[in-house]
């Protein structure tokens, strides 16, 4: 076992301890313990390129625990009594782990082949917060698109529920309710009107298809059932039909894609974000996408703005960076920082001053 490989399992492990999963922490190092070195599995791991291993590039770490959850969920009987909610010991679940191993080595190769999809729903808190302070600021409407949208579980924001600062942020009879710890200045709640939604992903996911629906849901971690009951709750409102929230993900590379999301129309504004998905992005590809998204807004007017949100890592702590770009004037404007998985939200965004 490479010093790199079990280092990168031991750091993806750490990471899930802090955002709450000890079984995740628990489960990574025992995956490489009772990883088989002299099989096509064992061998894929074990010669993963050293610069590709870390949780910002190829996080294998994920796609090897993602391929697991999906045998669970599937009902795979040994990992099934090893899995949370069942309780076992580090010898009986490496023994299972050896055995779905052996049972499944080709469907655990294809989830190596792709990078994880969580679609993590309490990030939408952060984009009813901004679409909040858009709304109060602009008056506008908006169109609405997302760099990295995965199954689009995100772009229906506008159908959650957000119970924070001592108010309530959308439909109050919501299947999906999100309530972050609340810190930093208060959101006066200013319900956004979304004109149409569009997202890009090189993989998309269709949450209506039962096989993607498991995909989503098995990049969750097992004993966190709060954020597999609330993935499945959004699952069911994307693929209901009267919710106008299908088919909004396009198959295609970001950067061919935002041209085509770029021109203005008046008299929308048009809130362009990712949620940890930009810093994935290769370096060349993130200056080629900036210079094109601040080209458009250079030519961005009154009556047409154009809104930049991203939520991603900064390499500061805590959570990820909130940071918002506007146009006209090229604004560039903090609004704090959130937990990755949106537990909690530091808002520190300027009061809105109509423009």
């Amino acid at each position: 076992m490479t010093p790199a490989l079990r280092a990168a399992f031991a750091e993806q492990g750490q990471a899930c301890l802090a955002l709450g999963s000890p079984f995740m922490h628990r489960l990574l190092p025992l995956a490489l313990q009772a990883l088989p070195r002299d099989t096509a599995l064992g061998m894929r791991l074990l010669n993963w390129p050293e610069t590709d291993l870390d949780a910002t590039k190829d996080a294998v770490a994920l796609r090897l625990a993602g391929g697991l959850h999906a045998l669970v969920l599937g009902g795979d009987s040994s990992l099934c009594a090893a899995y949370p909610p069942n309780e076992t010991d580090d010898q009986h679940l490496v023994f299972a782990l050896r055995a779905a191993y052996s049972a499944h080595e080709a469907h655990l190769l294809q989830w190596l082949d792709n990078p994880p999809q969580t679609n993590e729903v309490r990030r939408s808190a952060a984009l009813i917060a901004v679409s909040h302070w858009l709304t109060a600021r602009f008056g506008k409407m908006m169109v609405v698109s997302e760099v990295g949208a995965s199954a689009g579980l995100n772009l229906n924001f506008d159908f959650y529920r957000m119970d924070a600062c001592g108010a309530t942020f959308g439909p109050m009879g919501s299947s999906v309710q999100l309530a972050p710890e609340w810190r930093g200045g208060v959101l006066t709640p200013c319900p956004p009107y979304i004109h149409e939604t569009r997202g890009v992903d090189l993989n998309p996911l269709n949450p209506a298809d039962p096989k993607d629906a498991m995909r989503l849901l098995a990049y969750l971690w097992p004993d966190q059932t709060d954020r597999l009951a609330r993935t499945q709750a959004a699952i069911n409102i994307a693929k209901a039909p009267d919710t106008e929230a299908q088919d909004q993900v396009d198959r295609a590379d970001a950067l061919d894609w935002l041209p085509g999301r770029l021109d203005h129309t008046p008299p929308y504004l048009h809130l362009l974000y990712s949620t940890v998905a930009w810093q994935y992005l290769p370096t060349a590809a993130q200056a080629k996408g900036e210079a094109m998204i601040c080209a458009a807004g250079a030519t961005a007017t009154a009556d047409a703005p154009l809104a930049w949100f991203r939520m991603e890592t900064d390499g500061q702590s805590p959570g990820a960076a909130m940071r918002l770009r506007l146009w006209p004037g090229d604004l560039d404007i903090s609004l704090g920082r959130i937990d990755f998985h949106g537990r909690w939200i530091d808002w520190q965004a300027p009061p809105t001053v109509s423009a």
